[in-house]
């Protein structure tokens, strides 16, 4: 169930990103859209981590700012994925998808908070000791 949820806040952050940003277009039926969604996913899943090590030292130059770099880096690498495939999902430079990125984690950030699963919290309830 939670890949189901985390590939519709994906598809639904990409469309969104579609919709706004002038450089991302999209030419296809709506459910490939989770196609796209699942291409997304899944270099985010296996090709992020490995650019997450190899750039680790200007990670921590930027205090974490260059985050939106990989994540611009993985929509430009799903718009040529997605080609491979015949998606016809297009990112047409970095500034696209340097904004479309900021659009996407934005908009899948609010969605997790509203739809994600949700973490059991458990407290624990105990007598209140004298220091």
């Amino acid at each position: 169930m939670r890949f189901v949820t985390r590939l519709l806040i994906n598809a639904a952050a990409l469309w969104v990103a579609i919709r706004l940003v002038r450089g991302i277009s999209f030419e296809g039926d709506w459910w490939l859209v989770f196609a796209v969604a699942l291409v997304f996913g899944a270099l985010n899943a296996v090709i992020r981590p490995i650019l997450f090590v190899l750039t680790l030292p200007f990670l921590l130059l930027t205090l974490g700012l260059f985050t939106f770099v990989l994540n611009a880096i993985m929509l430009w690498l799903t718009s040529a994925t997605s080609d491979l495939f015949g998606l016809r999902f297009h990112v047409d430079g970095f500034g696209a998808a340097f904004v479309g990125a900021l659009i996407i984690t934005v908009v899948s950030f609010a969605l997790s908070l509203l739809v994600g699963p949700r973490r059991e919290r458990r407290y624990r309830v105990g007598r209140l000791r004298r220091i």
